[in-house]
């Protein structure tokens, strides 16, 4: 402290500072939002060559205020419907996965893949039995 006991102040922020910087955050958040959604949109779309990706990505970051503007009025219609497959693919692999490992629920073929386990070794007896017996019961 300066002599006199007062404290220095660096600042004075007052409620409308406080008010401006709120909305400044707030427009720079939606913004991150918007640009991250192109940017993965682009990447998304498989039919798009390297060259036109690479040249919307100078377009974002040469014109950052028009650019995604730009690239809304131009590609925007297309870009649910690119996330709406994707969505659709990422199911169709979750459900492929779900298939697969929790079998088909014919309790033969259960009993087979346990069957090939116990024949590789990666089972024992025990094992066996009790995964056939939980493919009888589930019948």
């Amino acid at each position: 402290m300066p002599e006199g006991g007062q404290p220095v102040i660096l600042a004075e922020v007052d409620g409308g500072d406080i008010f401006v910087n709120l909305i400044v955050f707030f427009f720079m958040v939606v913004y991150f939002m918007i640009l991250f959604n192109i940017l993965f949109d682009l990447f998304r779309d498989h039919g798009e060559s390297g060259v036109k990706k690479a040249l919307w990505v100078l377009v974002m970051f040469v014109a950052p205020l028009f650019g995604p503007l730009i690239y809304l009025i131009v590609r925007g219609g297309g870009m649910a419907q690119r996330s709406l497959d994707a969505q659709k693919r990422t199911q169709a692999d979750f459900d492929k996965y779900v298939q697969d490992t929790a079998g088909t629920g014919d309790p033969a073929s259960q009993i087979q893949k346990a069957h090939d386990l116990l024949d590789k070794g990666a089972i024992s007896q025990e094992e066996f039995d009790t995964l056939k017996a939980k493919a009888l019961a589930s019948s």
